[in-house]
């Protein structure tokens, strides 16, 4: 849910909404209460006039991780917002399945599945993908960006699924949070990704 609201703030930021285009597990900061932190713009957007997004040039390795890259991205298409938001459902599935998308694969391999339409599976218990959680991960991750809904639209829907879990099992669903790092960790220098000279800061 920290995350949904901390994109939901970049996203309905005025006059121009912010596009992360980075949003991976290394980049989510978690304080000493276990609130979590979306950090790093290093590679961030503003989104003046238009809604869309052409790149100059592709983003590269170095630059975002491909595994978390959403398919109009890796095509070198227009976009919008949504490539968060596609990020956002492979991150959601990670925190359950705890391990990262195609784990497997090489990371400059995994955008070529995305592209192809094919996505991580789900192995964990369909327990833990009840209420509906299963398939907001399937359509946030969808592949036309149009058809995947906003973090605006995103907030309370996970605040239903966070609800429709009894108490003890709650704890079960956000088990994996050892994908995020540190807020103090991050703040201290110990690790800064893969470049330490990008704009660091976190909401």
């Amino acid at each position: 849910m920290d995350i949904a609201r901390g994109m939901n703030y970049l996203h309905e930021h005025k006059p121009e909404a912010i596009i992360h285009r980075d949003l991976e597990p290394s980049n989510i900061l978690r304080d000493d209460s276990g609130h979590l932190k979306v950090a790093d713009f290093g590679v961030s957007k503003l989104l003046k006039v238009t809604s869309r997004v052409k790149e100059d040039r592709p983003l590269t390795y170095e630059e975002t991780s491909c595994r978390y890259m959403a398919p109009e991205v890796f095509r070198n298409e227009e976009y919008g917002t949504k490539v968060d938001v596609f990020s956002f459902a492979l991150i959601l599935q990670e925190m359950i399945e705890g391990c990262p998308p195609f784990h497997s694969k090489k990371d400059e391999d995994v955008p070529k599945y995305y592209a192809a339409k094919e996505r991580p599976p789900f192995r964990a218990s369909m327990k833990l993908y009840a209420h509906g959680l299963k398939e907001l991960i399937e359509v946030c991750w969808s592949d036309n960006p149009a058809n995947r809904p906003t973090f605006k639209q995103i907030i309370p829907r996970l605040d239903s699924i966070y609800n429709s879990f009894g108490r003890r099992r709650r704890w079960k669903v956000m088990r994996p949070l050892k994908c995020f790092q540190n807020l103090d960790w991050k703040k201290d220098g110990s690790s800064f990704g893969r470049d330490s000279s990008r704009s660091e800061g976190s909401i």
